[in-house]
């Protein structure tokens, strides 16, 4: 490697290689890792971002498709488009079904009332 090609540590000075996330002599980050796109990865945040609607977004923190959302890179970023979209449909889905067992759960209340009030 050519003394061109080395850049330095902000934080201790030491010469580093581009390539280097976090510097050999201090531990200092110097770069991101990239986002894995393995096929466990990407069904991991599929699954969550379709029942974190369903517990009641308690895992927020814990999911990752806005940060695959805002990736430079367009495979990263079609992920968590992707998990975003996911999520959006999970929630509508959820909600939907909300609204029909609350109709439901009132309508049968109604039922029963209307039944014990006919029998008098």
């Amino acid at each position: 490697m050519e003394i061109a090609d080395q850049l330095v540590c902000s934080y201790c000075h030491q010469p580093i290689s581009p390539q280097f996330y976090y510097c050999p002599n201090c531990g200092n980050k110097l770069n991101s890792a990239p986002l894995s796109t393995t096929a466990l990865t990407q069904l991991w945040i599929y699954l969550l971002s379709i029942i974190l609607p369903f517990i009641g977004f308690l895992a927020i923190s814990k999911w990752p498709a806005v940060k695959y959302a805002k990736s430079k890179d367009p495979e990263v970023k079609k992920i968590g488009v992707f998990a975003c979209i996911l999520m959006l449909l999970s929630t509508i889905g959820m909600c939907w079904y909300a609204y029909i067992w609350t109709t439901n759960y009132i309508q049968e209340t109604v039922n029963g009332i209307n039944a014990d009030m006919s029998a008098f």
